[in-house]
């Protein structure tokens, strides 16, 4: 059994960590976040500490190291802008860090991530959960062997917002990387993964609440779109009330992997665990790839 600190304990995604953690067989000690509203650790991890101030955190889990409980693991669900920080500080407590995407929003972010990993002799991993994806694995196996052949790909991927998220730092550019980074930093990993580096990207759009562009790939020449704006989303979805689309295409035909998200979390953990996790290595190329369309995009 390991132990794990939580750093961003009130946020969207944190219960699917909560989960993973549980559901490896590990032990949350500490939590963190300046927000309160995190009752939901009840259903997974009742006797953690929680704190509402980094450095009460800090302190804490020093004491904890000193007394011979070790941290093994923090699991960083803070807000984007925050992962680079946050990293490092798990890293200098001579923990690993398990980090949600996007793992830093600049390239040369990785380059000191890393250095600070031959340091500490520690290691940051990140969650990359479509690589894990079963339909996902298997179009990447069908790619392959289709050698020395051009892919037409669309990818679609529209989640509905609301005002507040304009208000909030996900609406902050400098802060979430923008929509590109911030909704669509996994999608651009898993084409990278799927169809190979890129060899052009191309911007048509690119707004507060959509992206539009093009980029050809080793294997694909893809056409991607990305939208928080309800109005995007296609008639025959908004008839049946639903607020989110993915869709990927290849050569005209399907590809279906919008179910079988819910244990991708706890699949990443394990395969962290067992030391088989993604690294700052995979996760470089998909964060050069949306700062580059974050800074062309004029």
């Amino acid at each position: 059994m390991k132990n794990f600190a939580l750093i961003g304990a009130a946020g969207y995604i944190a219960p699917r960590h909560l989960q993973a953690i549980k559901e490896t067989g590990n032990n949350l000690v500490a939590a963190l976040d300046k927000f309160d509203s995190v009752g939901i650790m009840d259903s997974y991890f009742p006797k953690a500490d929680f704190f509402t101030e980094f450095e009460r955190f800090d302190r804490h889990l020093e004491k904890l190291r000193r007394n011979g409980q070790k941290i093994d693991y923090v699991s960083i669900c803070s807000p984007n802008y925050l992962h680079d920080s946050h990293i490092r500080f798990a890293l200098r407590q001579q923990a690993d860090a398990i980090c949600e995407k996007p793992l830093v929003l600049n390239p040369w972010n990785v380059e000191a991530l890393e250095e600070i990993e031959k340091e500490t002799g520690k290691k940051v991993s990140t969650i990359l959960q479509l690589r894990l994806h079963p339909n996902i694995i298997q179009l990447k196996k069908e790619v392959e062997a289709a050698t020395h052949k051009l892919f037409d790909v669309n990818l679609t991927y529209i989640t509905s917002r609301g005002k507040w998220y304009h208000h909030s730092w996900k609406g902050e550019e400098t802060k979430s990387g923008g929509i590109a980074t911030n909704i669509g930093i996994h999608f651009f990993d898993m084409l990278l993964w799927v169809f190979g580096k890129v060899k052009s990207s191309h911007i048509e759009k690119y707004e507060d609440d959509r992206a539009i562009g093009f980029l050809e790939l080793e294997k694909a020449r893809v056409n991607w779109m990305l939208s928080i704006n309800e109005e995007h989303l296609p008639h025959e979805v908004k008839l049946k009330g639903k607020r989110t689309y993915r869709s990927l295409k290849m050569d005209g035909k399907e590809i279906e992997f919008s179910d079988g998200f819910t244990d991708l979390h706890t699949k990443s953990y394990a395969e962290i665990l067992a030391g088989r996790g993604f690294g700052l290595s995979d996760a470089r190329p998909s964060i050069e790839l949306a700062h580059d369309i974050r800074v062309k995009r004029n």
